[in-house]
C-alpha cells in the first residue's frame, strides 16, 4: 500500500515496534479499526497503542520519517469519518486513560487523552464536580475525542461546549515541536506560535465577520479565539481541530459545580417544527439543555419494550426535554414552571422523579441508533446547526428538500442550541446511491449556508462535511484554515483529507462496497430478509458496547468490560464480518480473523437488546459457526457441550454412576477430550429428573386452570427441585401444572454451537407438540430463561413466523409474568428480606426482568439487581481456552455484588449457568425464582 507515493507501509508497524510503541497490523486488528461511527471505510496500515506520551511523540516521529498519515482516535464514535485513516492510527483508549488528579479547589482535572466521560464524571462527583459538556456517548467517548470535535451534548446550554471549558493543552504539533497550549501563551517562546500569530493578524477582518457567529458554529478552524480582544485562547481554538493541527498528550480541564437539583419540563407540540419555533421563548429562563424528541423515535422504543418502558408524555408529535437545575428541589421545580408557563406547547408534564427523568434521558440519548432500527438511517447530515431563532423555519425547508429527493429522517438534538440530529435514508446500496448521496448534501449545505448555519454543530467535519464548507465560509476564510495548517501541519501528515484539502464526500463509503449474502437459514429473517451483509451492517459504530462500566439494567459487552479491547466489543466484530461480506480484506467463513474475533462472544444476546442498532451478535456467531462447520468436522466441544440433551438423556439411565465416572481420573480425560476446561466443575446429574418425580408424585384432583410448564433439560437432569418447587407454586397460585407427554428440546445447546439444521430439526418437533396447547389458550411457563428465550425469540428467526411459532411464542411466560398476571394471587411476604439477582442474560434481553423485579418489590423485598453477564453463558464458560475470560466477566459485576452483600442475602438467579457459577466461583448457594416463592 503506497500513500501519496511516498512509501510502502508495511514496515509501519516493525518501526513502531522498534521505537517502543506497540502496535498491530494484523488483518483482523485492521478491520475493527476501518470504520468509526461514520459511513466511510479507510482500512489503516497499522493500530498503535501508546502507553506514555513519550509513546505518543515516538508514533509520530515514526509517522515523519516514514511520511506516513496518523490519525487519532479515542472511541471512535466519530460520526463524520474522522478517526479513520489510510496509515496509522493512534488509539488513546486502551491505555492512555488516568486521571492524574483532580483540584477540589481550582475545580480542575488533568486527565490523559483517553479517560472515558463518564469515568471523570464518577471521580469529579465525589468533590461535588462535574465536566460540563455531556455528549450522548458519554459512556465510552474520550475527553481526547471530544477536544478533537468541540464535543458538546445537551447540557452545553448551561455548561458550554469542550472549548469553553479547558485550561491548557500538551500536544505536539505534525512539525514535532511539543507544546503547553494556555490562553494567553506568549507566541514568541515557540516557532509554530509565532507563524500562527503572524496568520491570525494578516487576517483578522475575515476572522472577525465570519467566525464565532454562533455557539454551534464548530465548522472549520475556530481561528476567532485567537483575536486580540479574545486573548489569545490557544487551547478554545485548537478545540475542534480534529486532530489535524496536533496530537494531544494530555489536558487540564475546568471543572463545574453539580446542581444540587433539577428539573424536567416536558413539551408537547404538534411536531417538531413547532417545537423549535417555541425555543427563543424558552431560554430566558436559563435552562441547561432544551433537548427536541420525535414521536416516532418514542415509537420505536414503545414497540422495542412496551408501553411500561416508556414514562408518560404530554400530548403531542414532538416534545422538548428542559432541564433546569436549582439549589433546591423546590427551587428547580419552580424554574420548571416557570418554563411552562413561557411555552406555547398543547401539554405539558413537570417531572421531578428522577428514575422517570433518566428513562427519557436515555431514550434521547440512544436516538441515533433507534433510529437505525428503521432500516437504512445514515450519519452523512448528522448535526447541522443554525441559530436558534432560525430553527423552526429551516426544519420546515429542510422537510420540503428531504421529500424533493424522497428521502425520510426523524430529526431530534440539541433545540436550545439550534443544533439538529438526523440519520437519513440514503440509497447508499443501490446503483447511483453515491450519487444521490452527494446531490442531496450539497443542497442541504446551501440550505444551512442561507440561515447562517454550521454544516456541524458538534461532531466535526471530517470526511463527511470538508468539502463543503464552501457553502459556509468564503475563500479568504478556507484560506485562512489553509494558513493555519501549513504553520502545525507543513507535510500534511495528520488526519490527511479532513478540513483542509478534503477528500470528496462520496470517496470511501462502506456501504456501496458491501455485497448481498444470503444466510440460507433466516437467522436475521424478520428485519433483514437473510441478507447477512444487511444484517452486520446494522452496526453504525456508536460503540455502546464499550461502555467503560456496566450500564444499568443492560448486558452489552461482557467480553470487553473484561478484556478492554475493540476485538471484543460487538463493533468490534461487526467490523471483522462486514470485512468478510465485503471480501476484500476478511476472506471467507474459514478466516482466522473471524475465529479470533467472535472466540470471546458469550452469545448472551446483550446486544439484541442494548446496542441502540439491534444487532444481535450471538445469532451471528450461530451463522458463523453453521456456515463454518457445515458438513465438517466440529471442535470436539460442539459434540459434547452442543448435544448436551442427548448425553443428559444417556446419563439419566444411570445417573450415580455417570456422577462417579465424571468426578474421577476418567472425568478429568472425558474433559480434555469433550473440549472442556479441566478446571471447570462438571455439575452432577440428579438422582431422579423432574419427569420421572412429576409421573410418580401424589396429584389430587384439581379444579385450577391448566398450564403447561417446559421441561427443559437443565431442570429436568440437573435441578429437578427447581421444577418441583414450581409446581407447587402453581398450585397454590390456582393452576394445574401439566408437562408435555414427551421428553422435547428447545434446540439451545444447538443453536449456540452453530448446529443450526439440528437445531431447527429439534425445535420444529417442539413447536408442532406445544402449538395445540398454546392456541387452546393454555400458557407455557418456562423456567429456564435461556430455553424460553428461544420460544419468544429464536424460533421465529428460525422457522419464521408460522402461525404455529407465533401461538407458541405469545403463550410462552416467565414465571414471574404468569404469576404478577393472575387475578388475585399475592407473593408471599419478603420483609426485611435482601436479594441479589443476578438475571440471566436472555432473560433479561429477549423477555425483560421487570416483570421478575416488580414482583420481588410487591412482596416486600430489596432488590439489587447485578449489572451484566455471570462469565459463564452456557457452553462459553466451560469450553477450553475460555476460562479466564469466564472468570474476567464475573469479576466485573457479579462477584463483586455478592461479596459486597455479605452472607446474610440471598442470592436469586434462574438460570442454571448463572446458578453453576456461583456455585463454583462465590461457593455461594442460589435459588431460582420458584424456590424462593416455594419456601416463604
Amino acid at each position: 500500500m503506497v500513500v501519496d507515493g511516498v512509501t510502502d507501509l508495511g514496515d509501519v508497524a516493525a518501526a513502531l515496534r522498534r521505537a517502543g510503541v506497540e502496535a498491530d497490523d494484523s488483518v483482523r486488528r485492521r478491520a475493527e479499526y476501518s470504520s468509526d461511527a461514520s459511513l466511510y471505510r479507510i482500512v489503516p496500515a497499522a493500530v498503535a497503542f501508546p502507553r506514555t506520551a513519550d509513546d505518543v511523540v515516538a508514533a509520530l516521529e515514526v509517522c515523519r520519517s516514514l511520511r506516513v498519515p496518523l490519525t487519532a482516535r479515542g472511541a471512535g464514535t466519530s460520526i463524520a469519518g474522522n478517526a479513520v485513516g489510510p496509515g496509522v492510527v493512534l488509539d488513546f483508549s486502551r491505555h492512555l486513560n488516568r486521571i492524574h488528579g483532580i483540584d477540589r479547589d481550582s475545580r480542575t482535572a488533568l486527565v490523559d487523552p483517553g479517560v472515558v466521560l463518564d469515568d471523570l464524571q464518577r471521580a469529579a462527583a465525589a468533590h461535588g464536580l462535574r465536566f460540563g459538556p455531556d455528549p450522548s456517548t458519554h459512556s465510552r467517548c474520550t475527553i481526547g475525542g471530544m477536544i478533537g470535535n468541540n464535543a458538546c451534548g445537551s447540557r452545553a446550554l448551561g455548561y458550554g461546549r469542550t472549548a469553553d471549558n479547558l485550561v491548557e493543552l500538551d500536544l505536539v504539533t505534525g512539525t514535532g515541536e511539543r507544546l503547553t497550549a494556555r490562553k494567553g501563551s506568549d507566541p514568541s517562546g515557540s516557532p509554530t506560535l509565532t507563524a500562527l500569530s503572524r496568520v491570525v493578524h494578516g487576517r483578522l477582518a475575515v476572522i472577525r465577520t465570519e467566525l464565532g457567529r454562533f455557539g454551534r458554529q464548530v465548522s472549520g478552524y475556530s481561528l476567532e479565539h485567537l483575536l486580540p480582544e479574545r486573548g489569545f485562547d490557544l487551547p478554545a481554538a485548537l478545540t475542534g481541530s480534529e486532530g489535524t493541527l496536533g496530537v494531544l498528550l494530555g489536558a487540564r480541564l475546568r471543572l463545574t459545580a453539580v446542581p444540587a437539583s433539577t428539573a424536567l419540563a416536558v413539551l408537547g407540540y404538534p411536531d417538531m417544527a413547532s417545537a423549535a419555533d417555541d425555543v427563543p421563548q424558552l431560554l430566558p429562563c436559563e435552562p441547561v439543555a432544551v433537548e427536541g424528541l420525535d414521536r416516532r423515535i418514542v415509537d420505536i422504543v414503545r414497540g422495542l419494550r412496551g408501553s411500561a418502558a416508556l414514562p408518560r408524555l404530554p400530548r403531542g408529535g414532538g416534545w422538548l426535554l428542559v432541564e433546569v437545575p436549582g439549589a433546591t428541589p423546590a427551587e428547580a421545580e419552580a424554574g420548571a414552571a416557570r418554563v411552562i408557563a413561557a411555552a406555547g406547547a398543547l401539554d405539558s408534564r413537570l417531572i421531578t422523579d428522577r428514575a422517570e427523568a433518566e428513562a427519557l434521558w436515555r431514550i434521547r440519548e440512544d436516538g441515533a441508533g433507534l433510529v437505525a432500527r428503521t432500516g437504512r438511517a445514515h450519519p452523512g447530515w448528522e448535526d447541522a446547526a443554525v441559530p436558534p431563532a432560525r430553527l423552526g423555519a429551516y426544519l420546515r425547508e429542510f422537510d420540503a428538500l428531504l421529500a424533493e429527493h424522497g428521502l425520510t429522517g426523524i430529526p431530534y438534538g440539541h433545540f436550545g442550541d439550534g443544533c439538529v440530529h438526523v440519520r437519513l435514508d440514503f440509497p447508499l446500496e443501490r446503483p447511483g446511491g453515491p450519487a444521490a448521496f452527494r446531490a442531496f448534501l450539497e443542497q442541504a449545505a446551501r440550505l444551512v449556508g442561507e440561515h447562517g448555519g454550521s454544516m456541524s454543530g458538534e461532531h466535526g467535519d471530517g470526511r463527511a462535511r470538508g468539502e463543503l464548507l464552501p457553502y459556509m465560509y468564503s475563500p479568504a476564510a478556507l484560506e485562512a484554515f489553509g494558513a493555519v495548517k501549513a504553520v502545525f501541519d507543513p507535510d500534511r501528515l495528520l488526519n490527511p483529507g479532513v478540513l483542509v484539502h478534503p477528500v470528496p464526500m462520496d470517496a470511501d463509503l462502506r456501504l456501496p462496497a458491501a455485497v448481498p449474502l444470503r444466510s440460507g437459514l433466516g437467522l436475521a429473517h424478520h428485519r433483514d430478509g437473510g441478507d447477512f451483509t444487511r444484517a452486520v451492517h446494522r452496526c453504525t459504530g456508536v460503540g455502546k458496547c464499550r461502555a467503560s462500566t456496566p450500564t444499568p439494567d443492560a448486558v452489552m459487552c461482557p467480553s470487553y468490560l473484561a478484556t478492554r479491547d475493540e476485538k471484543d466489543s460487538t463493533r468490534g466484530r461487526a467490523r471483522v464480518l462486514q470485512e468478510m461480506v465485503n471480501g476484500t480484506l476478511v476472506h471467507g467463513w474459514r478466516a482466522p480473523e473471524l475465529a479470533e474475533a467472535l472466540d470471546l462472544c458469550l452469545a448472551c444476546k446483550g446486544c439484541s437488546s442494548d446496542c441502540p442498532s439491534g444487532v444481535d451478535m450471538a445469532a451471528y456467531k450461530a451463522e458463523y459457526l453453521h456456515q463454518r462447520y457445515r458438513r465438517r468436522l466440529r471442535p470436539a466441544s460442539h459434540y459434547s457441550l452442543g448435544l448436551l440433551p442427548l448425553w443428559a438423556r444417556l446419563a439419566s439411565l444411570a445417573p450415580g454412576l455417570t456422577n462417579r465416572a465424571l468426578a474421577g481420573p476418567f472425568g478429568r480425560l472425558g474433559r480434555r477430550a469433550a473440549g472442556v476446561d479441566p478446571r471447570r466443575e462438571l455439575p452432577r446429574f440428579a438422582p431422579r429428573t423432574f419427569r420421572q418425580w412429576f409421573a410418580t408424585r401424589p396429584q389430587p384432583p384439581s379444579t385450577g386452570k391448566p398450564v403447561l410448564l417446559w421441561v427443559d433439560t437443565f431442570t429436568n437432569h440437573f435441578a429437578p427441585q427447581v421444577g418441583q418447587a414450581s409446581v407447587r407454586v402453581l398450585e397454590r397460585a390456582g393452576y394445574d401444572a401439566r408437562i408435555p407427554a414427551r421428553q422435547l428440546c428447545c434446540g439451545l445447546t444447538t443453536i449456540t454451537t452453530g448446529q443450526l439444521d439440528l437445531a431447527r430439526r429439534t425445535l420444529r418437533r417442539s413447536i408442532a407438540a406445544l402449538a395445540p396447547h398454546a392456541e387452546a389458550g393454555l400458557p407455557v411457563v418456562g423456567l429456564e430463561p435461556s430455553c424460553t428465550a428461544v420460544f419468544r425469540g429464536d424460533a421465529a428467526e428460525l422457522l419464521g413466523s408460522t402461525p404455529a411459532v407465533t401461538a407458541v411464542a405469545r403463550a410462552t411466560r416467565t414465571l414471574a409474568e404468569l404469576l404478577t398476571d393472575t387475578p388475585g394471587w399475592t407473593p408471599p411476604p419478603l420483609t426485611d428480606t435482601h436479594i441479589v439477582a443476578q438475571p440471566h442474560c436472555h432473560h433479561r434481553s429477549v423477555m425483560g426482568w421487570s416483570a421478575d423485579r416488580d414482583l420481588l418489590t410487591r412482596a416486600g423485598a430489596t432488590v439489587q439487581a447485578v449489572n451484566g453477564c455471570c462469565g459463564l453463558a452456557g457452553n462459553f464458560g466451560a469450553e477450553r481456552g475460555h476460562y479466564e475470560t469466564s472468570l474476567q466477566v464475573a469479576e466485573t459485576s457479579l462477584l463483586p455484588a455478592v461479596r459486597a452483600a455479605g452472607a446474610t442475602a440471598d442470592l436469586l438467579a434462574d438460570g442454571f449457568s448463572c446458578r453453576t457459577q456461583l456455585d463454583q466461583l462465590a461457593h455461594r448457594e442460589s435459588l431460582h425464582l420458584a424456590e424462593l416463592l416455594d419456601r416463604r
